[in-house]
């Protein structure tokens, strides 16, 4: 935990504890700083973190006070119980459908899955691209083929010597985007008819890409906070022998989990046990909340059976579709299949991101996208509180900018989703996370946009929609919300 987070969590019992009361003036951000010993830098810090929870309010030219008592944030849910049965995949139309609405810029993008492109250095970038045309020599255009830009190539090597895990640059497959890293090492590990195990709900990606590849799809418990549930992954594979396991180890797309790095070890043990691939999904590694970066499955793998894809499109460079693949024993067959399908990744987008890397100033801008994000979360999750029915569960993800909630039985999501489009709001419905057709009752929230005023309204909107529904199924249940 970040020296700032330590002590906005002191702050934070003693608001709970009554130790500090509504109206309660904080010390002054010099004050704070001689007792505590820290930095201003780290008590502001602390400060928008409780301010974002709604705990204490900056008055101008006066200070921070203590805020009306916050309630509670809504309980965590817990793990999912699919039935276990591998399921024949036809959800891509139902997801065409659900998603074609986050294009609109009018919308409010609470269903989106990218966080808001101003989060990001794109003037930085753009200057990056702009030197590397300058002299970029033609003979590029060819170097740049598959398995992509030697430079960007080092560069992502760079990142995994930082996170603890030796890959040389020539186990790496530059893609179009995470998506495509994902696509081409499913096909190097499966033919048609295949099952592959995904967790329950999983990325409705991983879904689209089974059913186009004509595979099946074996759900397997997942908890929100630690992912998979291990033992019910090895009675899977001992039941229906899957071809592969499609997972996110890190900050999952839609719960936000984490899997422990002892859970990750056994994890690999496991599927090396049984001579099973593991394609690792970790778009979302870098944007931890906490004080280290956490490892990947892939700091396990000793036997070439995790294919490690990520991408920087979540975390520095939307919009320029540059992925990867780190795919262990498969490389050369990933490769091949890159080179017949789409050739190479956008020469000049690569050697941009490239140039920007060798520059410097990725960490830094990784450490205020975080901060920012964590903040965004702590906001969403404090207006869920106040706006949605009592009885709705809400997961408390440590990185990412998603935010999953169960919302209490009887609440349709997808009749949700309607209604809440026809008032300008998108949201992603629980059940085009499922192969199943499971998490009726759930939504997928973005918290990943900048919050003002607009988006403060869509939740509340939400909450008031969730509310009638369940009002329409438990008349009693009528007026009862999480907050005041």
């Amino acid at each position: 935990m970040a020296l700032y987070e330590t002590l906005a969590a002191e702050i934070e019992k003693s608001i709970r504890d009554g130790v500090l009361r509504t109206g309660d003036k904080l010390p002054s951000v010099r004050d704070a700083c001689s007792s505590r010993g820290v930095s201003p830098s780290t008590v502001f810090q602390a400060y928008y973190l409780l301010e974002a929870r709604g705990l204490i309010r900056a008055r101008p030219r006066s200070g921070y006070y203590v805020s009306a008592r916050a309630e509670p944030l809504p309980p965590e849910p817990g793990a999912s119980c699919p039935d276990g049965e591998s399921t024949e995949l036809a959800i891509s139309e139902r997801i065409f459908d659900i998603l074609g609405s986050v294009r609109n810029r009018d919308v409010a993008p609470l269903g989106s899955a990218f966080p808001s492109p101003l989060l990001f250095p794109l003037p930085r970038l753009a200057q990056a691209m702009a030197a590397h045309l300058k002299r970029q020599d033609p003979l590029d255009t060819v170097e740049d083929l598959s398995p992509g830009n030697p430079a960007l190539r080092r560069q992502i090597a760079l990142r995994y010597l930082i996170a603890g895990i030796n890959i040389p640059a020539s186990d790496i497959v530059v893609t179009n985007g995470a998506l495509e890293a994902l696509n081409l090492c499913l096909q190097a590990v499966t033919r048609p008819g295949d099952t592959v195990i995904v967790e329950a709900p999983t990325f409705y990606g991983a879904l689209q890409a089974l059913e186009r590849q004509g595979l099946k799809a074996l759900e397997v418990p997942t908890h929100p906070r630690t992912g998979m549930d291990l033992d019910a992954l090895e009675n899977a594979i001992a039941r229906h022998r899957p071809a592969a396991c499609w997972l996110m180890t890190q900050f999952q797309n839609p719960l936000g989990s984490l899997m422990p790095d002892e859970r990750k070890r056994q994890l690999v043990e496991l599927l090396t046990r049984h001579d099973i691939p593991l394609i690792e999904d970790d778009v979302y590694g870098e944007l931890y909340f906490g004080a280290t970066r956490p490892v990947p499955a892939k700091a396990y793998d000793t036997q070439g059976l995790v294919l490690h894809c990520s991408s920087f499109s979540k975390c520095l460079a939307p919009g320029y579709r540059i992925g990867w693949a780190s795919a262990g024993r498969y490389t050369q067959r990933v490769q091949r299949l890159k080179l017949s399908s789409t050739l190479s990744a956008s020469g000049p987008a690569q050697g941009a991101i490239a140039e920007f890397l060798e520059q410097g100033g990725y960490d830094r801008h990784l450490r205020r996208l975080r901060d920012t994000l964590q903040t965004l979360q702590a906001r969403m999750a404090t207006a869920v509180a106040h706006a949605f029915p009592a009885g709705t569960r809400m997961t408390r993800p440590q990185g990412g900018f998603f935010l999953w909630l169960e919302l209490p039985q009887g609440i349709d999501a997808l009749a949700l989703h309607r209604q809440a489009l026809a008032r300008g709001i998108s949201v992603a419905p629980g059940p085009i996370f499922s192969a199943s057709g499971q998490f009726a009752s759930a939504l997928r929230l973005n918290c990943g946009h900048p919050w003002n005023e607009a988006q403060a309204e869509a939740v509340r909107t939400l909450g008031e929609l969730a509310l009638a529904a369940l009002a329409r199924h438990r008349p009693e249940a009528r007026d009862l919300t999480l907050g005041p």
